[in-house]
């Protein structure tokens, strides 16, 4: 008996992709989009008309967007982009907290990958080096993970 291995792979030229940008610390998060967008064009090979940008205020209004894109079936993963940086309130545990949670459902309920690619951050030079500089780019990764999960879920 040998070992079934299943991976995935980048190539997804036939597969449709749902981005959710906050506008919410914008700087950061277009920095976010150019590499999810460079990821899906370049490593994934996904035509630019199978991939569609929706843009919201901020981070906490991005699970409620997921969930119509889900619902659709109109695409098989969702990348969530953002920015949450911690200050001086409770704030931030709420925005942070209940956009992952948010997200987490919406893959769980629709069996869709939701790539989570929403940066919390203590500050804004944090912030800066997750979008594309010491850290890497996020975005990029969000995207790298869609990619593979697409291409995991069809071989079942």
């Amino acid at each position: 008996m040998s070992l079934k291995v299943i991976e995935g792979n980048k190539p997804c030229r036939d597969g449709k992709f749902a981005i959710v940008v906050s506008r919410f610390n914008s700087m950061i998060c277009e920095r976010l989009v150019e590499g999810a967008l460079d990821v899906l064009k370049r490593e994934g090979e996904v035509p630019e008309e199978n991939i569609t940008l929706v843009r919201v205020p901020g981070a906490i209004e991005i699970p409620v967007v997921c969930e119509k894109i889900a619902q659709s079936k109109k695409f098989d993963a969702i990348i969530t982009l953002g920015c949450v940086i911690r200050g001086s309130t409770y704030h931030f545990e709420i925005v942070a907290n209940e956009c992952a949670k948010g997200v987490t459902q919406v893959s769980l309920n629709h069996s869709i990958p939701v790539s989570n690619g929403v940066l919390t951050v203590d500050t804004l030079e944090q912030a800066i080096e997750r979008a594309g500089t010491h850290a890497g780019n996020k975005g990029c990764e969000a995207a790298s993970a869609a990619l593979e999960m697409v291409n995991i879920i069809k071989q079942f």
